[in-house]
């Protein structure tokens, strides 16, 4: 990264650092023992449908902005409905399986090697009540965490990167994002950011349009392209 000419590196959270899918997949087998693999994933793309639609209507104007938390909730219910569960106890844990989150198998380490050399600021769409409970779970490394919930909207909106700028005190132009979703890169990169596609099962890769400062297949390797 000192070849980018950064001052801090700014990590988008859910799908980068956690693996998102794996702890609702935990949080919906504790629902009903007796789902199937399938039906599992049926929820699952219940959920993740529910979440999208609803901060795309959040970012259109169409419903006023409401934290992560509610729309996890909402999300819990549905599934819950869909599964015939009608235990209230059951779907509020549901609804907190999102902050439950296993970190990948890079993701520890990483964080730690990079912390020695930049200020390092989580930026995440999800609350600041569940970034918390999703940072200590995970143990996640930061000196800073950042939650969308501060803007009153969700990326890729650009008050959500107007955080991390104003909170490093630098210019755009000197933080490096981090993120496993091309579409968070091109927010950023949209407000100035420099800009690093990290591989993940669950993110959303680049397209051949897409040309960002750096792309790697892991944290480890993303530090050492960095540093070379």
């Amino acid at each position: 990264m000192s070849k980018l000419e950064v001052d801090a590196v700014v990590f988008d959270v859910l799908g980068t650092l956690v693996d998102e899918p794996a702890g609702l997949r935990a949080g919906i087998r504790e629902l009903d023992l007796s789902l199937d693999s399938s039906r599992i994933e049926q929820f699952l793309s219940l959920w993740q449908q529910h979440i999208d639609r609803e901060q795309r209507r959040i970012l259109d104007g169409v419903r006023p902005y409401l934290t992560s938390d509610v729309l996890d909730l909402e999300a819990a219910r549905l599934v819950a409905d869909a599964a015939g569960v009608d235990d209230p106890v059951a779907v509020a844990a549901l609804a907190l399986s999102g902050r439950r989150l296993p970190p990948w198998r890079d993701t520890v380490a990483g964080l730690g090697r990079l912390a020695q050399r930049f200020p390092l600021i989580g930026l995440s769409n999800a609350s600041r009540t569940a970034l918390l409970g999703l940072n200590a779970h995970a143990g996640l490394r930061w000196h800073q965490a950042l939650s969308a919930e501060d803007a009153r909207t969700y990326k890729p909106d650009p008050a959500v990167y107007q955080l991390a700028v104003t909170v490093s005190g630098r210019p755009p132009e000197r933080l490096l994002m981090v993120a496993a979703h091309a579409w968070d890169l091109r927010g950023a990169q949209g407000f100035g950011l420099r800009t690093a596609y990290v591989a993940r099962p669950v993110g959303d890769p680049p397209t051949s349009s897409d040309r960002f400062d750096l792309c790697a297949d892991d944290l480890a390797d993303q530090l050492d392209k960095a540093h070379r």
